[in-house]
């Protein structure tokens, strides 16, 4: 099945169109920068522009920064505070013109990581971690997502875990790989404390020099570095629409959620 990702970032906004099955692109990848300000009604427009341009008559899936719940933003703090109780899914699937489903951008992002990438032959309890300017997690018991989780926000030692294990602190801080790691190896440790991991995938733009870090973590989970990167996002997108819509097709008689009331979005 061929599905359009669509990966909003805090900067970017990535497109392009997945083979489900296959877990890969099967066209290239086309990017808008988000809007400045990132209000709902700006960056509906700007993910119907990206339909415009592959010409998309198909299913969507959409990976959003930020808490969703039954297409409901509960947060997006990377956005902006207007987007808090918007129904993303009522939105984007206006502004496109056909049907969007959304989710999390790690909770999909790690989806297509345990579909297609190193996760992929995993059993038991597994967190992907996206080590990034932030950092975005998304667990999975046998296969199974457990959504929206925010590991990243956990307090390390008085501190919140972004402010010592992301990407960003060690480039902010030019702090050396045997340095930056310590911060990385605290919180994993309480990672695997708190929710008795067998394995840890890390991503982001990190993964690239996993070599230089990985070897020097202390955390008794098996740790590997992430295959899919930049792209598990769309796929994972991609691969959440596909599944959300073999779901619907084949489970009509299941009751829904109520749909909430409509809104306007602020522009």
């Amino acid at each position: 099945m061929e599905v359009l990702g669509i990966d909003i970032g805090g900067s970017g906004m990535k497109a392009a169109p997945v083979d489900t099955a296959a877990g890969k692109l099967t066209g290239e990848l086309y990017r808008l920068e988000t809007p400045d300000p990132a209000m709902p009604a700006a960056v509906a427009a700007a993910l119907a522009e990206l339909v415009r341009h592959f010409s998309w008559k198909g299913p969507i899936g959409c990976g959003f920064p930020g808490a969703v719940r039954h297409g409901v933003v509960l947060g997006a703090a990377n956005l902006s505070r207007a987007w808090q109780d918007v129904n993303a899914v009522e939105l984007f699937t206006a502004a496109a013109g056909r049907a969007v489903a959304v989710a999390n951008d790690a909770d999909v992002a790690g989806l297509a990581e345990m579909r297609f990438g190193a996760g992929r032959a995993a059993r038991g309890v597994t967190l992907v971690i996206t080590l990034g300017t932030g950092i975005g997690t998304a667990l999975f018991v046998d296969h199974v997502l457990v959504p929206n989780t925010e590991f990243g926000h956990i307090e390390i030692d008085g501190r919140d875990a972004e402010e010592i294990a992301s990407a960003r602190v060690r480039k902010e801080k030019s702090l050396g790989w045997k340095k930056w790691v310590r911060g990385v190896d605290r919180y994993l440790q309480r990672m695997c404390q708190d929710q008795s991991l067998d394995r840890i995938i890390i991503g982001g733009g990190v993964s690239k020099k996993h070599e230089k870090f990985l070897p020097l973590l202390t955390v008794s989970a098996e740790v590997l570095p992430a295959r899919l990167r930049n792209e598990a996002g769309i796929i994972g997108a991609a691969l959440y629409a596909a599944e959300a819509r073999a779901a619907r097709l084949g489970d009509r008689g299941r009751t829904r959620p109520p749909r909430r009331a409509r809104r306007r979005y602020p522009s």
